[in-house]
């Protein structure tokens, strides 16, 4: 009796590690994020400085870097001028920068783009919902979208100019 009692706790004590491993994997090991090279992008549309809408889906044709970022983040303010020294050159090829700032005040972000000189759409994700429906962690993280709309390649950390050049020559639409 003994010995079916020692089986029987043995089994269910067994089967509880397992579901909370389980759980554990699928909430917190296994990356559900959209941003995944090969994925298709979700749609959004958020407000610049100036309140104008910009919709992702009004680039499909060009190549977009999306590229989400903080103004209290030092390799993102180290990029920035990357990519503002490639823009021009980049938008003559069909390629668009979309920079998301996440979640800080307009001032700031205002501040911080005639800091740089920035020309290209900064983009304010003040209740973060593009921010989380891309699963974006951590700042800075860029998107590169080819011109169908799909996600080509996810880069987390900091760019370089030799890099933010190479990731922007690889979506340049093809004519």
């Amino acid at each position: 009796m003994k010995r079916k009692r020692l089986i029987i706790r043995s089994a269910i004590l067994l089967s509880i590690v397992i579901a909370v491993s389980l759980t554990l994997y699928f909430n917190f090991v296994k990356d559900h994020s959209i941003a995944q090279a090969g994925n298709a992008t979700i749609d959004f549309t958020l407000k610049d400085l100036e309140d104008e809408s910009h919709q992702l889906s009004d680039y499909e044709g060009k190549g977009v870097m999306l590229n989400f970022w903080g103004t209290y983040c030092p390799p993102c303010e180290r990029e920035m001028p990357y990519m503002e020294s490639l823009y021009q050159e980049y938008k003559e090829k069909g390629v668009e920068i979309l920079a998301v700032n996440v979640n800080e005040a307009p001032l700031a972000v205002n501040t911080f783009v005639n800091r740089y000189d920035l020309s290209f759409p900064v983009l304010l994700d003040k209740n973060m919902q593009v921010t989380e429906a891309y699963g974006i962690r951590p700042l800075p993280t860029t998107i590169l979208i080819n011109e169908s709309g799909m996600i080509t390649n996810v880069h987390q950390g900091e760019m370089n100019e030799a890099m933010i050049n190479e990731f922007l020559e690889s979506i340049v639409p093809n004519e």
